[in-house]
């Protein structure tokens, strides 16, 4: 058990060392959680945002939701501290100061990713908030998760 212990805080390390920043403009603008940035030696980088996931563009609010995130970000300055891959990057990505993922949550065109926020993040209370006013997403009746939305196409098209 202790040698565990001693290996947790160089896990830590290792991630933290593992992490890059990647700066360019935004060129394109997939879904609402979802970029592509031109670094500076002209490399194109797809990446989602990290903590949040925002509706499918074919689930109701998925357009308004991609609209939202361009507003946000496209043809931007663009800062990305990664924090793993599922293969496109993810990271937490700032668009000329603003922080995307969390003005997604904070507009209601976002959920924060089950599982995935990080301790003591502000967007599980910022989601919230979002939901009370009935901003975005929330404004409709039941709105569904882009994971449940994604398992239920699934399963669909299985049939």
């Amino acid at each position: 058990m202790r040698q565990l212990l001693l290996l947790f805080p160089l896990s830590v390390i290792v991630q933290a060392a593992s992490a890059e920043t990647i700066s360019g403009k935004v060129v394109a603008i997939t879904d609402g959680d979802t970029l592509t940035i031109v670094d500076n030696d002209r490399k194109r980088h797809r990446i989602r945002l990290a903590e949040v996931d925002a509706p499918e563009r074919k689930q109701p609010f998925g357009t308004e939701s991609r609209k939202s995130l361009a507003e946000i970000c496209a043809k931007k300055s663009a800062v990305v501290e990664t924090v793993g891959k599922d293969p496109r990057v993810i990271g937490k990505v700032t668009c000329a100061g603003v922080d995307a993922g969390a003005e997604q949550v904070r507009r209601g065109m976002a959920w924060v990713f089950a599982g995935a926020s990080l301790p003591n993040s502000p967007l599980p209370e910022m989601e919230a908030h979002a939901r009370l006013r009935g901003l975005g997403l929330w404004a409709g009746d039941k709105p569904e998760p882009p994971w449940e939305w994604r398992k239920r196409q699934d399963a669909a098209a299985k049939k």
